[in-house]
């Protein structure tokens, strides 16, 4: 794992809800499917979202929609998630 991999992996397990979003977000999902996985609210979902995708973690694969948007783990994400197991 290179640093840049090991810093954002420190960062997804210091936080509990980071590390709940990240292990639910496998294959393509939106908000309310991660929120109904994790049991957090919808705002703390797409809060934790929008960090990810502004780290590299994540992609949103259709930003332009208001409602029903799709994320997906980034080649970083996968390999964060990779060793989260």
């Amino acid at each position: 794992m290179n640093k840049e991999i090991l810093e954002l992996y420190s960062w997804v397990i210091r936080g509990k809800q980071r590390s709940l979003v990240i292990k639910a977000l496998n294959g393509i999902k939106t908000p309310t499917q991660i929120k109904e996985e994790t049991k957090l609210g919808l705002n703390n979902v797409s809060d934790i979202l929008r960090l990810f995708v502004k780290k590299g973690i994540a992609k949103c694969l259709n930003e332009n929609e208001k409602v029903g948007r799709l994320y997906k783990l980034t080649q970083k994400g996968e390999g964060i998630l990779k060793n989260l197991n």
